[in-house]
């Protein structure tokens, strides 16, 4: 389609405008054909951004053919341009970049911008579904809008919290889209169900489960983040462990999106009753699941909404608080009816029609478009669906179909998804945003129009993930094998036209790609990206199916284990991004990838050691993320002379300062995001406000610094640009520095300090630790973690946190309470304390009580104790 002239163009100018490596020359003889290709593709991007074409069969068929050219102009110049640098044995060197002839595209180019004249000049020059955007609103309410299930929320409630003691299993029983999460979610978040239970849970399961993913889920919810410890640990243990945690305590569990009584016989043990009126809730599709979990109770058994609760759920989607036009309550109205009732479904139109100008004329042509999918019966919800996505703007589309290569009901990682964008090249750069900004736009323009889901928000409310429901997914696979936009092998095999050339690639499992292999044909030869979603080895047929992708821009096999690099990845020059896990060194030839983007590294042992990386990688001009997982990189005097501006670098992590981390950081101005690991002994200050544009930190220490040093933070200077600040086993010294140093940083919204020790000077070394905050700091503060600290006193009120949004403690078995005046801060609406002391758990209920007598009804208290329990010979012996 025609969102690919993007990545043409992109292409395009980075041939034209090799200014940072100076690999090549360009043909004086091809440029002006390179040129005009380049003038004539921006120009057709421009008139189908601006245009208001509609989805005829005759745009579709026009795009068709040109999608194909953009195709080969790219295999073309890429596959000349990876021959080339092959060729070269030195970074020094340089060629002729002399393309093939392309004067075949630019003729179709040509003709492409002749037909769209016409058909704008013709029958489609209407203003009919304008796809101009209006001024873009977010939700003031993060949660999913609930219109006609009232009633079921407070029946759902009441099983909830009842009188029954026994454990109740409650199945909520509908189809795909009718609603089922949603009405669980909003009963799981209720204030007085979250204070009704001692602790909650809620993981989803999906066709394709793992026991042990699900036992990590329900872990990661009961303790927040499940310990190193228990990431080594077997199943069976596991599973005593979560046992052990939830005996003795009323527990709400949510298992979300079952669909076989297999699934249910694999958890069911992990649930004690201890007759304290704990509660299960299930989601499901099958009714059979639902009458084998709970044989004797009754279902919940959603329902479609009728016509009146069609059209107020869509007048509420697309107005919010607004009022409807007169105009547009008649066809409104008819354009819910023809919904069929399913929410989802309203969801996604109303998402669609508040992004568009509000014309009858447009609002009609939706009805008419509605009302012909309900008569097919068969995908008649599918289809539905598919006018939001036929009237999303160009630049969305591939964003959107992207979302099909994850798996079903995936947490998709938002970094992950954009550092995967600009690989790609999906985004647009503009002169105002950097691309990571401008791909924060284009998911909320997803968000906004229901097409994704917002999964996790972080401490600082961003969002941290997103997922995709069954259905929506189902309309990306659909269309993206109709435009060969992406092959995804899972249980649904798609049948390929002969003769199709993968361009996009995602397996789930090591045994998909040996299918893929077996059934390829050598048709993926020009295939762009490929994505492993899963874990495991492979064999010599996989990697041979693999680096038979010599175009590859994305080579994501993080969840696949190497021994050593494998040197058939330095012939895919032509990568953008690159995440793997490995045991040995990264080669010195890897600066070969002279595009690389992305990359991120993965340890392939157990341990936290260095990962050794060889100091040509600090000359490759293009990487804008790196990412070292479960080791750390030390500089050294080796990768002095290597040294340049990595001027277009965002993030890094982690890094061990060293004495050459003053060079370090001088040559990344513009990063944003630093993990560091301080050595000791410092030979220096280590001056980070050289780094203007940092706004996330984390810190921890070398292990030789636990015992050694009580004064390494105040070596670092710190930039006032940071608006996050992690510090974990960090030696803090008490007095000045916490309420001056880290308090006086003017920009600073989220504070996490773990595992660290407050110290004391000598003079006070038989005191208790004591943090007493002074006024005048922490006057932008949000989000404060306070995590397995020594500390014994906490003196704070309202003036020292005066727009603190969420306190976490969380195994301070030492403090002594959490300060009375902390309660009457206006902002703070959560205070989390786990496993942490009897005295700090019984002043934040306190401090809970005191505010529901002055009226406060929105502040929340979660508290969450571990209990030692006891389980049964049965339960061991599973």
């Amino acid at each position: 389609m025609a969102y690919n002239l993007e990545s043409l163009v992109q292409i395009l100018n980075q041939i034209l405008h090799n200014d940072h490596h100076q690999l090549w020359i360009v043909d004086p003889e091809k440029k002006p054909q390179i040129e005009s290709l380049l003038e004539k593709a921006c120009t057709l991007k421009e008139l189908f951004e601006n245009s208001s074409l509609v989805a005829s069969g005759e745009i579709q068929s026009l795009e068709s053919r040109l999608t194909e050219a953009i195709y080969r102009a790219e295999d073309a110049i890429e596959s000349n341009l990876a021959d080339q640098i092959l060729l070269i044995s030195r970074r020094s060197e340089s060629f002729m970049m002399s393309p093939p002839d392309l004067n075949k595209v630019i003729g179709e180019f040509d003709a492409a911008k002749e037909e769209i004249m016409k058909i704008m000049d013709g029958s489609y020059t209407s203003n009919i579904g304008t796809l101009t955007p209006v001024s873009s609103r977010w939700d003031p309410n993060p949660k999913s809008i609930v219109v006609g299930f009232s009633n079921d929320l407070i029946h759902l409630k009441d099983r909830l919290t009842g009188q029954q003691s026994n454990l109740e299993i409650i199945p909520i029983v509908g189809m795909g889209g009718i609603g089922k999460t949603t009405l669980a979610r909003n009963v799981y978040d209720d204030l007085f169900v979250i204070s009704h239970f001692d602790t909650r849970a809620w993981i989803t399961i999906s066709q394709e489960y793992s026991v042990r993913g699900i036992l990590l889920g329900l872990l990661g919810c009961v303790i927040d983040t499940p310990t190193d410890e228990m990431l080594q640990e077997l199943n069976n243990k596991l599973a005593v462990r979560l046992h052990k945690i939830l005996s003795g305590q009323r527990y709400l569990i949510v298992l979300d999106d079952i669909w076989s009584i297999k699934a249910w016989d694999d958890v069911m043990m992990f649930f004690p009753n201890d007759d304290n009126g704990s509660r299960i809730m299930v989601t499901t599709r099958e009714t059979n699941v639902a009458d084998y979990v709970c044989s004797n109770a009754l279902h919940h058994k959603m329902r479609l909404l009728n016509d009146r609760e069609s059209w107020n759920l869509l007048r509420e989607k697309v107005f919010l608080q607004e009022t409807c036009p007169p105009e547009l309550e008649q066809v409104g109205k008819q354009i819910a009816k023809n919904c069929g009732g399913l929410p989802l479904a309203l969801h996604v139109i109303g998402g669609t029609l508040s992004q568009t100008k509000k014309t009858i004329e447009f609002w009609e042509q939706v009805a008419d478009n509605v009302s012909s999918a309900v008569a097919d019966k068969d995908e008649r919800f599918l289809k539905i669906l598919s006018l939001s996505y036929n009237h999303l703007p160009n630049h969305l589309r591939p964003c959107f179909l992207y979302m099909g290569a994850f798996p079903e009901d995936y947490e998709i990682r938002a970094s992950k998804l954009i550092k995967l964008w600009i690989a790609e090249g999906f985004l647009k750069q503009s002169s105002d945003k950097s691309l990571e900004e401008t791909a924060q736009v284009y998911l909320k323009a997803l968000v906004d129009r229901n097409l994704i889901f917002v999964r996790q928000r972080k401490t600082n409310g961003k969002v941290k993930s997103y997922t995709i429901h069954d259905l929506l997914r189902d309309l990306c696979m659909k269309k993206a094998c109709q435009e060969n936009f992406l092959y995804v092998k899972n249980q649904q095999v798609l049948n390929l036209p002969q003769g199709t050339c993968l361009r996009r690639v995602s397996a789930h499992s090591s045994r998909q790609i040996g299918d893929i292999y077996s059934s390829s044909n050598e048709l993926e030869t020009f295939a762009r990206s490929f994505l492993y979603v899963g874990s495991g080895s492979l064999d010599i047929i996989m990697f041979s199916l693999i680096f038979r992708m010599r175009l590859l821009r994305i080579l994501d096999v993080l969840g696949m284990n190497f021994d050593e690099f494998p040197e058939e990845i330095l012939q895919l020059v032509n990568l953008r991004y690159l995440a793997l896990s490995i045991h040995e060194k990264l080669p010195s030839s890897i600066s070969r990838l002279w595009n690389l983007q992305t990359l991120i590294v993965r340890s392939g042992t157990s341990n936290n050691l260095v990962i050794n990386i060889p100091p040509e990688i600090w000359n490759m001009p293009q990487l804008r993320h790196i990412k070292f997982k479960g080791g750390y990189v030390l500089f050294d005097c080796e990768h002095k002379k290597f040294f340049f501006t990595q001027v277009k670098l965002q993030s890094l992590s982690t890094i061990m300062i060293s004495k050459l981390s003053h060079r370090v950081f001088e040559t990344i101005p513009n990063v944003k995001k630093l993990a560091i690991i301080c050595t000791y002994p410092f030979c220096r200050r280590i001056d980070l406000t050289c780094l203007e544009q940092l706004e996330t930190l984390k810190c921890s220490p070398d292990w030789s610094l636990l015992s050694s040093s009580n004064t390494f933070l105040s070596l670092l200077v710190l930039p006032a640009s940071l608006k996050n600040l992690t510090l974990t086993r960090c030696p803090i010294p008490l007095g000045s520095y916490m309420n001056q140093v880290i308090g006086g940083l003017p920009n600073l919204e989220t504070l996490k300090l773990s595992d660290c020790n407050f110290n004391l000077s000598d003079e006070y070394e038989f005191r208790s630790p004591t943090w007493e905050v002074t006024e005048g700091g922490f006057l932008q503060l949000k989000f404060l973690l306070l995590e397995k600290l020594n500390l014994v006193n906490w003196i704070a009120d309202e003036a020292h946190f005066p727009r603190l949004e969420h306190l976490v403690i969380k195994r301070c078995y030492a403090l002594r309470e959490i300060p009375n005046g902390v309660g009457d801060i206006s902002t703070l609406q959560i205070i989390e304390v786990h496993n942490s002391s009897i005295s700090a758990v019984d002043s934040a209920r306190r401090i809970q009580e005191e505010q529901l007598e002055l009226g406060n009804y929105d502040l929340q208290v979660r508290i969450t104790m571990q209990s030692s329990g006891s389980f049964g010979d049965w339960f061991a012996a599973g």
